[in-house]
């Protein structure tokens, strides 16, 4: 057993936590400089171990702490780990107290006696000065003469007491002696007062016990009445709650019946809205209707006009189409003559301009040369206009070609148009039908769920009404049960509730079954008998494991939740089956549950060891009998340890019977939620989901129409715009016909001209015309005038054939067609099956809404009924509680007439058992009498017997001075005596036992003394000469006489001669001894030894080492702390220390600090303290490290 490890932090001038390497069990050696800190570590081993430490101020302890730069050091510790390898310490895993571990580790070896077992620097030089007396005093704490100082001055205070009792008993000794004496001479009167006095008291027993019985007798005639009362009493109760329960229930009917009042009249109301809106859309759909005839009617009329209309407008047109077409011709052969001449008329103009040109030209020119140069020129210019107006003729040719192609390209496009339209009209038709079906199934869904609505209104006013009927009753088992066991259970609900919410600890869930009460069921006769056995246990919980529970727990500890729980983990449950008595007056009260079969342990547990039992009197024979709980089927109680409970249990507020009815009203709740939430909700949910569909159908129906709408109006503007392009292109067209024959004559005269220019190139040039192109000018002449007064003639017929067609058509174009179109676009416009779809969806529509308002009118007037017959019902059970009532009233005045009999019986009974008391306690006062006072005077009547008693009483008073009491204060006193006797024995037995303990006490703690002189005599002589060889050395103990002047000294062997002259009565004692003295040789001759004085400073040291090591071998400890021990020695000296350390190493642990080698040379391990920045280090170093050190230190020491 040594010191294994120690590891300090924050003390002294070690700051940071500094584990120091393992140290050896044999001799470890510390060095470091002064003041790097290693008395600072013999002072943290110090703190562990040493009492001096135990109670220190407040600034002792702070100035432990370390004190340096940095942060201010807060607290600290040391700690000091022991190598118990040898199991010298017993070890077993339980925290101690210090006064534990140290009564410990004094068992290990560690002894308060020796405090050398940590030598401080300064230590020896103290000792080495010691006085005698003080080595005395260490040799009285190294022999353990404390406990023997300790038990004798236990021993005197217990003789101190012991004397103060004795005198005590001497007193009172005395005082009995004399009244004893007194007492004998009033003991001759007292014989004939106790003559009569027992005669009285014969006579007082008699007359007492005859009242006595009598009182008894009326007590059992009153029992049998009360118990009769108390029977009848309870049929009242049992009377009055059929009463009241009649009532509640019939509270109940008309809180149902009123809450349907209430919805009947609620969707009374609905209806009547409803009617008044469907009312209101009738007579929309009404007017729509008419309207919607009305136009039709309108519209038909309006197409019968406009067929008409439209077939004059076809007759009229037909009419001037015809006479067109016979005007045209005429116009065409006109105009083609006007066309003709005036070709012709051009050519010959232009030919005549070219022959006088040509006779021009000979007065133009000077020669033949110079003309035919100018009309080439003329003809390139010529050839170039000519050109020109080929391409201008061409160019209006293909224009006039592709209006034509346009013209027909136009009236395709118009009729593909047309038959595009037709088909549209008809989708546009198909989709109104289409759309006022579904209005119409919408419409009758949304009905159907406006009824389904009031149906889950007057579901929902049911279901209020449970739910507050469910409330009542829960708060009814609220009042009935602790607030603290209802918090607990809401608790658990909500940690339950958290764990579902987070999806966690499935297994906490799983193994969560609830209360007791919610895991049974049993028939309502036994209710009041389960409910007393069980008590609050009802609302124990049962859990599968102690785990789960835990888990629960420190979820509602930690969300901080109120309530008390109790849990019944079922596998730490320890339940074993319990034989139950064969009998028909009993039995077990678990048989009567009804419960899961793996929840057999709880149920066990609560009610295994109770039986239901017939009466009173046979649960008291069985639980006396079987060790076991009893109860009757009214709750009184008999338990196995005896004690009996009971009296009247108020059924009414039986927990289990409210359990029952709030487990009933849940189920139902239960119920109509289900059924709301699976029939009506669903319905509800299925019709809005289908007028959700049905309005999503007409919106799709209503995009449909719009874009086939839309697509209508687009073909019909598209067919405008084609038919006036074509108008346009009619316009054009004659127009640019006239441009056409007018380029053509234009190109007919310059071609004759270029004909005649190139016939006049090359002929000569004449001044004057040639004969022959004389007479051509005369005949074109004579031809351009005829050819001009035909062409006034055809002109001015042409002008008047074109006024007829330009007003025929002007008429057909901008009056009759126009107007024909307009009579089209009415007549589409008009969409006679459009409006008749309308007007049958409308119809129908109307025919819907009527069948509504039929069938709401029905509805109210079938509420209307139900009212008044559910009213009618109101008013019956009105009655019918009002009966109840006067029922319950008079059982109530029977139970209260009952009550105030009971009252008065229980008074009397009070008096009467007042009454026996009284008797009784006369009868006790008259204290113990002969055998013949119980029946001598048992004859005699009262009168008889209270004669006798004054007789007695007047003989008595004859004796009123006599001490009553003095017999049985003789008896007394005499008897008080003799335990005063011996207790006086007592006293001085132990008196002497005492002293002897005393004397053993001294005489013990001589000879530990004594011996422990020897043994560290010895011890001190042998050390001395290993560490002096040659020296001698011995202790001298110093006894002093009686007057306290010194005697002689005594060496090792006077002490046994001392105890052996001794006689047996005279004890030795230690006061004698003084002192103890040291007388030394260091030459080993005995003329030369001397005392501790006369010794030089090292001398001292040395010696007092030898006396450290011989007190440590005759009490060993386990480990030694000596801090520089060889300061004042001189190297050999040094080095005898090192030897003696490394012997007694092999059984102990050294920890030595040191500056000198010598002590290095029996170490088996080094460390090394640094002093760093304020702050100490210790670390292991190498052997050569340590002496290096060493030298180091002392070369500049």
């Amino acid at each position: 057993f040594f010191i294994y490890q120690v590891i300090i932090q924050g003390f002294r001038s070690y700051r940071d936590q500094t584990i120091v390497d393992p140290f050896s069990s044999k001799h470890n050696v510390i060095v470091g400089r002064n003041g790097s800190g290693k008395s600072n570590f013999f002072y943290a081993i110090q703190f562990v171990l040493s009492d001096e430490f135990s109670h220190l101020r407040p600034e002792q302890r702070l100035a432990l702490l370390h004190e340096g730069t940095g942060p201010r050091v807060i607290s600290a510790f040391v700690e000091i780990i022991f190598d118990n390898s040898d199991n010298r310490l017993p070890v077993i895993s339980v925290l101690f107290l210090k006064n534990d571990v140290m009564n410990l580790l004094e068992s290990a070896g560690f002894s308060r006696s020796n405090p050398y077992y940590i030598v401080k620097q300064g230590k020896i030089n103290q000792m080495a000065t010691a006085p005698d007396s003080q080595r005395l005093k260490l040799l009285r704490e190294v022999a353990g003469t404390r406990v023997y100082d300790e038990r004798k001055e236990e021993s005197i205070s217990l003789m101190k007491e012991t004397e103060g009792k004795r005198e005590k008993i001497n007193e009172l000794l005395k005082y009995i002696e004399e009244r004893l004496h007194t007492l004998e001479e009033e003991k001759e009167e007292l014989a004939q007062y106790q003559k009569w006095d027992k005669m009285r008291r014969a006579l007082e027993y008699t007359i007492y016990n005859q009242e006595l019985n009598e009182t008894r007798a009326k007590l059992d005639e009153l029992s049998a009445k009360r118990e009769t009362s108390g029977e009848k009493s309870r049929q009242l109760r049992d009377a009055q709650q059929d009463a009241r329960d009649k009532m509640e229930d019939i509270e109940r009917q008309v809180r149902e019946l009123k809450t349907k009042i209430s919805a009947m009249k609620e969707e009374k109301e609905q209806l009547s809205a409803e009617r008044q809106e469907q009312i209101k859309q009738r007579t929309k759909l009404e007017l729509k209707a008419k309207d919607l005839q009305d136009e039709l009617a309108g519209n038909s009329e309006q197409r019968k006009r406009l067929l008409k209309e439209r077939q004059k407008l076809l007759e009229k047109i037909e009419e001037k189409q015809k006479e067109l077409a016979e005007t045209e011709p005429k116009f065409n052969s006109v105009k083609e003559k006007e066309e003709r001449g005036i070709a012709r008329l051009a050519q010959a103009t232009q030919e005549r301009t070219d022959l006088y040109a040509k006779q021009g030209r000979g007065s133009q020119f000077t020669s033949k040369e110079e003309r035919d140069k100018w009309i080439k020129k003329e003809l390139k210019s010529l050839d170039q206009a000519i050109n020109d107006k080929k391409r201008q003729i061409a160019a209006i040719h293909k224009d006039l070609e592709d209006t034509e192609a346009n013209k027909e390209k136009n009236l395709e496009q118009y009729n593909k148009l047309d038959q595009d339209l037709n088909e549209v009209k008809a989708r546009v038709e198909e989709l109104d039908r289409k759309y006022y079906e579904v209005k119409n199934k919408k419409d009758e869904l949304q009905s159907e769920r406006n009824y389904l609505w009031r149906e889950e209104n007057a579901e929902q006013q049911a279901l209020a009404a449970k739910r507050e009927d469910l409330e009542k009753k829960q708060q009814l088992l609220r009042a009935a049960t602790g607030k603290a066991i209802l918090n607990g259970i809401d608790s658990i609900n909500k940690v339950l509730d958290h764990f579902r919410r987070k999806g966690i600890n499935q297994h906490v869930q799983n193994g969560y079954h609830g209360i007791v009460m919610n895991n049974f069921e049993c028939e309502p006769a036994f209710y009041t008998c389960v409910e007393v056995t069980a008590g609050n246990r009802l609302f124990y919980h049962i859990v599968d494991s102690d785990e789960v529970s835990t888990k629960i727990l420190m979820e509602f500890n930690k969300m901080n939740l109120p309530g008390e729980v109790t849990f019944l983990p079922l596998n730490k449950l320890d339940v074993r089956d319990t034989a139950y008595p064969e009998t028909n007056d009993a039995i077990p009260m678990i048989s009567k549950l009804r419960y899961n079969p793996r929840f057999d342990k709880a149920f066990k547990h609560v009610f295994g060891k109770t039986l239901i039992c017939r009466s009173m009197e046979v649960s008291t024979q069985l639980a006396r009998a079987f060790t076991m709980d009893c109860i009757t089927l009214e709750g009184d109680q008999v338990s196995h340890r005896g004690a009996l409970t009971g009296g009247y249990y108020d059924t009414r507020k039986s927990r289990l019977e409210l359990q029952k009815d709030v487990r009933k009203a849940e189920e139902e709740l239960g119920e109509l939620e289900a059924k709301l939430n699976e029939n009506l909700r669903r319905n509800i949910e299925n019709i809005f989901l289908s007028c959700s569909d049905l309005m999503n159908q007409m919106q799709q129906i209503e995009t449909q129409q719009r874009k086939f709408k839309a697509s209508r109006d687009s073909i019909l503007s598209e067919m405008k715009m084609l038919k006036e392009k074509r108008q346009q292109s009619e316009k054009t067209f004659m127009p640019k016909q006239r441009s056409l024959q007018s380029l053509e004559a234009s190109l007919h005269a310059m071609e004759s001209t270029r004909e005649s220019l190139k016939a006049e190139l090359g002929t000569d040039l004449l001044s004057q015309l040639s004969l022959e192109d004389q007479k051509r000018v005369d005949a074109l002449n004579d031809e351009i005038r005829q050819l001009q007064q035909e062409n006034r003639q055809l002109l001015n017929e042409r002008i008047k054939l074109e006024g007829i067609i330009t007003r025929v058509e002007t008429y057909l174009n901008e009056n009759l067609r126009k107007r024909l179109d307009q009579v089209e676009q009415e007549l589409n416009e008009l969409r006679e099956t459009e409006g008749g779809t309308v007007l049958t969806a409308t119809t129908s529509e109307l025919e819907a809404i009527n069948k509504r308002v039929k069938d709401t009118m029905a509805r109210s007037e079938d509420l209307d009924n139900s009212i008044d017959k559910t009213e009618a019902g109101i008013k019956e059970l009105q009655k019918s509680m009002e009966r109840w009532k006067n029922m319950e009233k008079e059982h109530m005045d029977a139970i209260n007439h009952d009550t105030k009999e009971l009252e008065k019986m229980t008074n009397r009974q009070g008096m009467l058992l007042k009454k026996k008391e009284e008797c009784m306690k006369k009868i006790r006062e008259l204290g113990s009498l002969p055998q013949e006072a119980f029946e001598k005077y048992q004859t005699l009547s009262l009168k008889q017997l209270f004669r006798k008693l004054e007789q007695c009483n007047t003989e008595l008073k004859k004796y009123s001075h006599v001490n009553k009491k003095a017999l049985d204060q003789f008896v007394n006193f005499s008897e008080q005596k003799e335990k005063l006797i011996k207790r006086q024995e007592e006293l001085d037995r132990g008196y002497k036992s005492i002293m002897e303990l005393m004397n053993v006490l001294e005489l013990r703690k001589y000879e530990a003394i004594q011996l422990t002189f020897k043994q560290v005599s010895k011890n001190f002589s042998e050390v001395f000469q290993k560490l002096v060889p040659g020296g001698k050395a011995t202790l001298v103990m110093k006894k002093g006489d009686v007057e306290g002047s010194q005697s002689q000294d005594e060496g090792e062997g006077s002490g046994e001669s001392e105890r052996g002259s001794g006689s047996q009565s005279s004890v030795p004692s230690v006061d004698q001894f003084t002192g103890v003295g040291i007388r030394v040789s260091f030459t080993g001759k005995q003329g030369e030894m001397r005392e501790m004085q006369q010794l030089s400073g090292g001398q001292k040291s040395l010696v007092a080492l030898a006396l450290i090591f011989a007190i440590q071998k005759c009490d060993p400890a386990p480990f030694y702390l000596f801090d520089e021990i060889d300061q004042a020695l001189d190297a050999q000296h040094r080095k005898a220390v090192s030897d003696m350390i490394m012997e007694l190493a092999v059984h102990a642990q050294f920890i030595t600090t040191t500056f000198r080698p010598e002590l290095l040379e029996s170490a088996d391990k080094f460390y090394g303290v640094k002093f760093r920045n304020k702050v100490s280090h210790i670390d292991v170093i190498t052997a050569e490290m340590a002496k290096d050190f060493v030298e180091d230190d002392t070369t500049h020491g």
